[in-house]
């Protein structure tokens, strides 16, 4: 089995758009998979719009960290959700057990800061 390659919702939202374009219409899935990539990839999700570009640069960032090099799934998912506090990026970690002290923590805030231009 190869490698695997993380994609986020804007990628899908763009996917499902050209499919849409080509053929005229989706199946009752591809829609609603449409309409929830449109959400997800917008800013009414946490107030921050997602770009395939940003989301490509913070995962390979965030690879670079020891412990989300070896779960390149959370990586994925932290590159996804955006979190922009330490509570959130704990919420992220709790579901695959990945431990990090806080300045790891504080260290993956910092990025995930600096890659959306979040200056809240």
């Amino acid at each position: 089995m190869g490698e695997k390659t993380y994609i986020d919702y804007a990628t899908v939202r763009d996917a499902l758009l050209q499919a849409q374009e080509r053929r005229g219409e989706l199946s009752y899935e591809q829609n609603m998979a449409l309409n929830h990539a449109m959400w997800a990839a917008s800013d009414a999700r946490n107030g921050i719009e997602t770009e395939t570009k940003v989301f490509d640069d913070l995962l390979k960032a965030l690879t670079e960290v020891d412990k989300l090099a070896a779960a390149p799934d959370i990586a994925a998912k932290i590159a996804e959700i955006i979190p922009v506090t330490g509570q959130a990026v704990k919420a992220i970690l709790a579901s695959k057990r990945v431990v990090m002290d806080d300045s790891e923590i504080e260290h993956v805030v910092t990025l995930v800061r600096q890659h959306v231009g979040y200056e809240g």
